[in-house]
């Protein structure tokens, strides 16, 4: 039987997990507290999200998976205790923005698994930002694999190739098939050596390749020395101001030598000193001096303490402030062929992250001086501009002009579109990637605009949601024309309906395809994991369509979703 899903929360992220649970066919209840305009309420609770009459009325006494879909932590960790109260045995997926209370709660309580729209949509951004125009995400050997979408048209380079010789590549995981004609599944098609033809659609998953961009503390300095001329910007009021107090102690100098010779160089400039410091010394200098020079020296003293006051404000700003670590950032703005992150929020800062492990070099422009995540920034190398990004001055001196790529993921529509415009201004031919909540005004703003790609998380990450809330451990997922395709790893027992199958047997009838099997401390892929037969503890990693899933729930399965991987 299908596992009861019930969404706890229909804002945007809420409504769109619920809408593409129920087309997937899933058992899935809906529970929000107001009204949803134009919704026929049908499988829909209104009520208080936490209370415990309203979760009984959506059946979560009797249900297998509850998604917290809201944005508020402290409201979907209410609902979780009370959800557990009732319910000890209901897994949870909960969406939560701080990522160590997730961590935290994934470790203490059983069957809970947390998620974040930015952590999900993150890996998209990144993959569009290289080039790859990804549908989905997998999780295989410890990287991010982009899932994307191969159809073949007449130029294609894979037009007339055969499908068994894509299948061997470690580097590529063949997802689905869907041919233009002469339905078959993706196995069969691999056996019989079916060439690709114009129409055919063909769901890839592929390895992200890793540079070696390790630089050097001496390339790193030499940098700096290059870049001094950029010192101009940050160091000219101080560089004032100084010259500014040396000319004041020089002329003090020179008139008190000049009114009587018998004062040495030294001891005037001595003298000097000490009276536009404050800290004294050599008074007689001007004790037995003509009223006049009394008078330039008071005045040279009130004069001397606004210069000197001046010059330590600005020194102690541009050392102990943000002067300095600015100076330091822009110095350290790669020469181009780097990529310009634009806003560092939640996703901003992933971006960072996913681009550094792949071996990109990463330029951070960001207005907020007091960001949370600046320190996780400085902390992995990335120099970081604190400027508005909108401003061309900000993009020129992260040297948008040689950049491979713009991401513009500030929280503000608006600003994003207007940094994205600003970059195509400066540099027409760079790739820009905008990050945008309304769908709709998406696509428009892709059209209108050229950008190369504008992207919403919220629906980037609802495939997300709805893979984890229908069982077991996702390794990813993907979603083309409505059909959400979901990676996970199945682990094979005695009652499982592929026990005793071979791989190629299993996967024909249950139109799933395999990616790669761990039996008996080996990994198996390629044309020896379609012969292997399926034994008892093996784990079998597989995608497959989201709607094919409920042949892992069969009714005549005693514990079904102890069969799939939890993750």
């Amino acid at each position: 039987m299908k596992p009861r899903i019930i969404v706890c929360g229909l804002g945007r992220t809420g409504y769109r997990i619920f809408n593409l649970l129920r087309q997937q066919g899933a058992d899935v209840v809906g529970v929000s507290d107001r009204p949803i305009p134009g919704e026929t309420m049908n499988h829909i609770i209104i009520g208080d999200l936490r209370s415990a009459s309203t979760l009984i009325t959506a059946g979560i006494r009797e249900a297998h998976t509850l998604v917290l879909a809201g944005n508020d932590d402290a409201l979907n960790l209410a609902i979780l205790t009370q959800a557990k109260v009732i319910n000890h045995k209901i897994r949870i997926i909960n969406r939560l923005l701080n990522h160590t209370l997730g961590e935290r709660l994934d470790q203490t309580v059983v069957d809970h698994v947390s998620m974040s729209v930015a952590e999900l949509a993150a890996p998209i951004f990144t993959f569009a930002a290289l080039g790859n125009k990804a549908i989905g995400q997998l999780r295989l050997f410890n990287q991010t694999w982009p899932i994307h979408e191969e159809i073949i048209h007449e130029n294609h380079p894979w037009l007339g190739r055969s499908l068994s010789d894509l299948w061997e590549s470690r580097s590529r995981m063949l997802i689905y098939f869907l041919p233009t004609r002469d339905e078959v599944d993706l196995v069969s098609a691999v056996m019989e050596g079916k060439p690709l033809e114009v129409g055919d659609h063909l769901i890839v998953g592929t390895q992200p390749t890793v540079r070696n961009s390790r630089r050097s503390w001496v390339k790193q300095w030499l940098k700096a020395i290059a870049n001094l001329r950029k010192f101009q910007e940050y160091g000219r009021p101080v560089a004032l101001v100084t010259l500014a107090l040396l000319l004041t102690i020089f002329l003090a100098t020179l008139t008190y030598v000049s009114i009587n010779f018998q004062v040495s160089i030294v001891d005037a400039l001595y003298f000097s000193v000490g009276m536009i410091t404050g800290a004294g010394g050599k008074e007689e200098v001007a004790e037995n001096a003509p009223d006049s020079i009394k008078i330039f020296t008071s005045v040279m003293m009130i004069v001397g303490a606004g210069v000197i006051g001046i010059c330590y404000a600005l020194i102690n700003d541009f050392i102990l402030g943000s002067r300095l670590r600015q100076f330091w950032a822009v110095t350290q703005v790669p020469s181009g062929n780097h990529y310009v992150v634009c806003g560092l929020g939640g996703i901003g800062v992933r971006i960072v992250q996913q681009l550094l492990n792949q071996g990109h070099d990463v330029v951070v422009i960001e207005r907020d001086a007091n960001n949370r995540y600046l320190h996780t920034a400085r902390s992995l190398g990335v120099p970081v501009i604190i400027e508005d990004a909108s401003i061309s001055n900000s993009l020129r001196e992260a040297n948008v002009h040689k950049a491979r790529a713009l991401l513009a993921v500030t929280s503000d529509d608006m600003v994003n579109v207007e940094i994205a415009l600003c970059a195509k201004a400066i540099s027409p031919r760079i790739a820009v990637v905008v990050r945008n909540h309304d769908v709709q005004f998406s696509v428009s703003v892709q059209q209108v605009f050229e950008f190369e790609s504008v992207l919403c998380p919220t629906e980037l990450a609802t495939p997300s949601f709805a893979a984890a809330a229908l069982g077991g451990r996702i390794l990813g997922n993907g979603i083309t024309d409505d059909l959400l395709w979901v990676a996970l790893a199945t682990l094979i027992t005695a009652h499982h309906p592929f026990y005793g199958k071979t791989v190629q047997e299993a996967a024909v009838h249950a139109d799933f395809v395999p990616l790669y099997l761990e039996s008996q401390g080996q990994t198996i892929h390629g044309w020896g994991l379609l012969e292997t037969p399926l034994q008892e503890n093996d784990v079998l990693y597989l995608t497959m369509p989201a709607t094919e899933l409920e042949q892992l729930w069969r009714s005549d399965v005693p514990s079904p979703a102890s069969e799939l991987i939890m993750g």
